[in-house]
């Protein structure tokens, strides 16, 4: 069973310094942090807010093509978390097929607030927040992952506004 969600804002975790996207139950109180990246919560900050680049962004330019090759997004839903991760599907017709692609939950968000579709989030999913190991390790422990970690932990969002687009 899943449950309409909007989009009710965005916020920084105070430990992490991380982006979190805060879905909201429609009708009802139930909210659904997920910790996403710099990049994916500028993009759907500047579309709350509505902000417009003089040049398409990533998911401005997705949409734009999906339009010119009539693909339509009918919904997108999250519907799996696993190893502290968030998994989402994009719900789509193209020429009168009904398909779906894997995304990351904050592309996929991203996207339907560009396309006003609806969200929805798997009730496994939200029973299965609550229990989210916050002290977990990351999954990638090679040379190349902690170095990305290292960088990705030393971004300062403060930093982020500073670079033209």
């Amino acid at each position: 069973m899943y449950r309409p969600m909007v989009v009710s804002g965005l916020t920084v975790d105070p430990l992490t310094n991380s982006p979190i996207v805060i879905l909201k139950e429609v009708d009802g109180d139930q909210t659904l942090p997920i910790w996403i990246g710099l990049l994916e919560a500028t993009a759907i900050a500047s579309e709350l807010e509505g902000i417009k680049f003089s040049r398409p962004m990533t998911h401005d330019l997705f949409k734009n093509l999906m339009e010119m090759v009539d693909v339509k997004i009918k919904k997108i839903e999250v519907c799996d978390l696993r190893n502290n991760t968030y998994y989402a599907l994009i719900h789509f017709t193209h020429q009168g097929k009904e398909m779906s692609i894997d995304a990351r939950p904050s592309d996929a968000l991203a996207l339907s607030l560009r396309v006003k579709a609806p969200i929805f989030v798997a009730e496994e999913v939200l029973k299965k927040s609550s229990q989210i190991d916050m002290k977990a390790e990351p999954e990638d422990k090679s040379e190349q992952g902690k170095k990305w970690q290292e960088i990705l932990e030393s971004l300062n969002p403060e930093d982020f506004g500073k670079y033209k687009m």
